[in-house]
């Protein structure tokens, strides 16, 4: 039977839940626009990249195409997931889209070769019967998204040994707006020579060309090196604001639930306070009636 003190602690819980939750809001909503400023500061630099890609292209338009050669069954998947919990199905829809591709893909699963970023993305890929080859856990901060990224890099030249893996896509989710998202698929190797060569077809945006003295195929080997390194950055960028913004959805859903709680928790004190008093008081009267009619 619940009592006034009892009910008096379960209010007292439900505020200093209330806070925390508060509290992570906040903290939510700074590392969303943190995320994507991050962002945005890095489209200048993939542009300035994308530029030099565009010079290379234009000087080797007189050789002859090379012949491509058809991409390896093999598949290497990042996924970029969550570290912590309190963000809705944001890792279980972004399993689940990639399954989705891989299937459409008709990559079979031992074909499959799983780094996932996140140890709650670890956990939905092993519920899901999937075999994780690596794992790297999600930077706390911008600062530290540049160590993870060279890491990735490092695991990436692993796979492209001679025999290795040659095709190798990105799975994460992308901010749309507020606290939207969708999951998204970004193929990052080998490099599609479609856009290569559309760069190198492009006008330039001055009168004056640019030129090169590095020896150009070190100067590709550069620059692609950087068109990677942008790819997974960005990639890390837009997983975590989106993240964020699936945390601030999940606090706000748990703010109101925590606000309709306080409200039903509050009604009852204040019914079983009344009904308290109503009791004592009537006990008053009883006693009082009680006494009196002992001594008329």
């Amino acid at each position: 039977m619940e009592t006034i003190e009892s009910l008096r602690r379960k209010i007292a819980v439900s505020q200093d839940l209330q806070e925390v939750v508060k509290t992570m809001k906040t903290l939510a909503a700074v590392s969303i626009r943190q995320y994507e400023k991050a962002v945005v500061s890095l489209r200048q630099y993939s542009r300035t990249v994308e530029m030099g890609m565009q010079i290379v292209m234009r000087s080797r338009r007189e050789e002859s195409p090379q012949p491509r050669t058809a991409p390896s069954r093999r598949l290497g998947a990042i996924i970029f997931g969550s570290e912590l919990g309190m963000c809705g199905q944001f890792n279980e829809l972004l399993v689940s889209y990639t399954l989705d591709r891989c299937n459409e893909l008709q990559v079979a699963k031992n074909d499959r070769s799983i780094v996932a970023v996140g140890a709650r993305a670890v956990s939905r890929l092993e519920e899901t019967g999937e075999q994780v080859e690596s794992y790297f856990a999600v930077p706390g901060s911008v600062s530290g998204i540049t160590s993870r990224v060279q890491e990735l890099l490092l695991k990436i030249e692993t796979w492209q040994c001679p025999g290795g893996i040659e095709r190798i896509m990105l799975f994460h989710h992308q901010p749309v707006s507020g606290a939207i998202y969708r999951p998204k698929a970004v193929p990052l190797l080998p490099i599609d020579m479609e856009w290569l060569e559309s760069l190198g077809q492009k006008p330039w945006p001055s009168r004056v060309l640019p030129t090169f003295t590095m020896a150009r195929p070190r100067l590709v080997y550069t620059l692609l090196g950087q068109h990677l390194f942008v790819s997974l950055y960005r990639a890390f960028a837009e997983s975590l604001a989106s993240e964020n913004a699936a945390r601030l959805a999940a606090m706000q859903a748990a703010e109101n639930n925590i606000e309709e709680r306080l409200k039903e928790l509050r009604l009852r004190y204040n019914q079983l306070r009344q009904s308290t008093i109503t009791e004592e008081l009537l006990d008053i009267v009883a006693g009082f009636e009680a006494l009196t009619g002992k001594n008329p």
